[in-house]
């Protein structure tokens, strides 16, 4: 029997869609005999992962022919054969057949490091590029496999290029074509309705699940969906023990797994004050003379920071801007995998502008680019904040802009005049700002400091601390200017690449709190990180609260208490008493001593308690997180 793809054009499809099934196949043949001692199954379930691997495969295959396929569907017939498009056709089959083989082998590769199809991890290698190309070319001999890759591709290529010229002098009708598309695009339709990121796990064999699935259909899943599975890749304890230790950290006293509810009591009356935040764009603390920085380059706040509260040993908990953002809206640690801020079904979160609408507070979101960049509109809009972001502002306001938006001056400004609105309604406010100004390329007003626009990065943040000296200055002569807090934080440092996994020093950033009237001029050496600046700054309005936060007023905290929590996507550390200690995939844990320092290398069996402590944190949070328990 024909198929209907037999003397089309579309044949070609055809014969690359057999490849592909016959390789993905040897494929888990070979997984299957490089983990047949660890599949103890029936031989029925393993013939029912192959099954549900030709399944996979169909499925990842059906949307990768969606862009050829309109190629053949719009191609004229009288051009078909021409030899222009038999070399495009040729070009196209070859370069599919090379990534073909390319995918294999990374899932190979994969495999034998994680063993497991790609998922978040595979997605979290182009997130670091540098050190994952490094590592490759180190671990690899990247030449002679690519070499090798092509030979193959050549030799399957020559075997089957006779079918491939074939389909060039296929005649057909253009209705013809159009209801064979129509038939082969019902494939990536069904496909997406009907399988789901865990319907291949049909067993409760974990490596018999893998071989099913197929790696390039995960990895376009793990992207989509930005979790790592933390059960699955990561070192757990039972979880009536870590529920406990948790809440005694945190002096909750509610019963339930991970309840981590408590009454925050205050031993003063509320004061009503108003809170601008300000989220620096990568301040790392040692662009600043504080920290030993010698280029002069934020002056102001070098000055300034004496005036009021500054956090000295002070740590983002991640990498990225959404990271920074999750932790100081949500104040939970950093869970496996991509930020909460990007994931979905991320709405009504317990956080730090949902305690302070309760109270009648005007809470917005202000970001001097387009919030729909790393879905930081719909995080905050779904969690009660008002959003002003590029598309708010007048062409008048927009005196300059890059390719992240608006220069901080500007995004300052626009936060005066929302302040100036609110006060004049009788409303406090509370606004949390993201700048960009520190971001490549670089470039701002000129004639503003006196270092050129694009030139550096030490440009950039001379431009946002002279931005901040002029906000500040007009601040001070607005009526609301007594009754509010400014805080200003990094996100994430400017670079956290380091020959350390997880290098604590590319996590410090300074934290500083000024309000003349209500905050004194200290420096606060107690270790600590993003997630303790809701609890911090909720303390100085001196709110009773129902709190879910895992963060705590740094103000109250004994120095020997002090922990920060820090994280890589995939790393998710806690450095206290000065050992860092961090969970990875493959339930891996380590121990480092010293890690500012000579870091020393440490057996995780003789810090027992600092691994129940890393493990209560990451663990709980990931069974809040999955289980919702966070809503409001």
């Amino acid at each position: 029997m024909r198929s209907i793809l037999s003397r089309s054009r579309f044949a070609i499809l055809e014969l690359f869609f057999i490849i592909n099934l016959v390789f993905f196949a040897l494929l888990r043949v070979a997984l299957l005999i490089k983990q047949w001692t660890d599949i103890d199954t029936s031989m029925e379930q393993i013939l029912f992962a192959f099954v549900m691997g030709i399944i996979y495969d169909s499925a990842f295959y059906s949307y990768l022919l969606i862009p050829y396929a309109l190629y053949l569907v719009a191609m004229p017939t009288r051009w078909y054969a021409h030899p222009l498009n038999k070399i495009i056709s040729s070009v196209f089959f070859f370069i599919s057949l090379y990534g073909l083989f390319f995918l294999i082998l990374a899932e190979w590769t994969f495999w034998d490091e994680f063993g497991v199809r790609f998922n978040f991890i595979a997605v979290d290698y182009l997130i670091y590029t540098h050190e994952v190309v490094q590592n490759i070319v180190e671990s690899y001999p990247l030449g002679k496999l690519l070499t090798g890759i092509l030979v193959i591709t050549l030799s399957v290529f020559l075997m089957v290029r006779r079918h491939v010229t074939m389909t060039f002098y296929y005649n057909e009708k253009w209705s013809r074509r159009l209801k064979i598309a129509a038939i082969l695009f019902t494939l990536p339709i069904i496909s997406y309705f009907s399988l789901h990121r865990t319907t291949y796990q049909f067993s409760q064999n974990t490596y018999l699940n893998e071989i099913a699935a197929n790696g390039g259909y995960q990895f376009f899943s793990a992207f989509r969906n930005n979790e790592l599975n933390y059960r699955q890749f990561y070192r757990l304890a039972d979880d009536s023990q870590l529920s406990e230790k948790i809440k005694m950290q945190l002096t909750a006293t509610n019963d339930g797994l991970y309840n981590i509810k408590r009454q925050i009591t205050a031993e003063a009356p509320e004061k009503k004050l108003n809170i601008i935040l300000i989220t620096v764009e990568s301040l790392s603390a040692d662009y600043l003379t504080k920290f030993g920085n010698k280029k002069n380059i934020t002056p102001f706040m070098d000055k300034w920071f004496q005036d009021g509260a500054l956090f000295t040993h002070f740590y983002a908990t991640g990498t990225r801007t959404i990271r920074g953002l999750e932790a100081l809206t949500l104040s939970i640690p950093p869970t496996a995998g991509q930020s909460i801020v990007k994931r979905p079904d991320n709405e009504k979160l317990f956080n730090l502008g949902h305690v302070l609408n309760e109270r009648g507070y005007d809470t917005a979101f202000l970001y001097g680019g387009m919030g729909y960049f790393d879905n930081m509109n719909a995080f905050y809009e779904g969690n009660g904040y008002r959003i002003v972001d590029q598309n708010q502002f007048t062409s008048q306001e927009v005196t300059f802009k890059n390719a992240w938006g608006v220069s901080d001056d500007i995004i300052f400004n626009r936060t005066l005049k929302e302040a100036d609105n609110d006060f004049a309604q009788d409303k406090p406010f509370f606004f949390q700002i993201m700048t960009t100004t520190n971001h490549r390329p670089y470039t701002y007003p000129e004639g503003k400091i006196d270092i050129p626009s694009g030139e550096s990065r030490e440009g950039a943040v001379k431009y946002t601390d002279y931005a901040i000296q002029e906000f500040i200055k007009i601040a001070k002569t607005k009526p609301w200017f007594d009754n509010t807090i400014f805080v200003v934080v990094a996100d994430h440092c400017a670079g956290s690449a380091r020959k350390t996994e997880l290098p604590v020093d590319k996590y410090h950033i300074p934290l500083f709190i000024y309000a003349p009237k209500h905050v004194p001029a200290i420096e606060n050496a107690t270790l600590s990180s993003q997630i303790d600046v809701a609890p911090t700054l909720l303390g100085l309005l001196n709110l009773q609260y129902e709190s879910q936060f895992y963060g705590q007023d740094i103000f109250k905290i004994a120095p020997e208490k002090g922990r920060a929590l820090i994280s890589n996507y995939q790393k998710l550390g806690l450095f206290k008493e000065n050992k860092l200690v961090y969970l990875s995939p493959q339930q891996k844990v380590d121990v480092v001593d010293d890690p500012l320092g000579e870091h020393h290398i440490v057996a995780p069996d003789t810090q027992a308690d600092l691994v129940n402590d890393v493990m209560s944190y990451y663990q709980s949070a990931d069974y809040i997180w999955t289980h919702r328990l966070s809503r409001y």
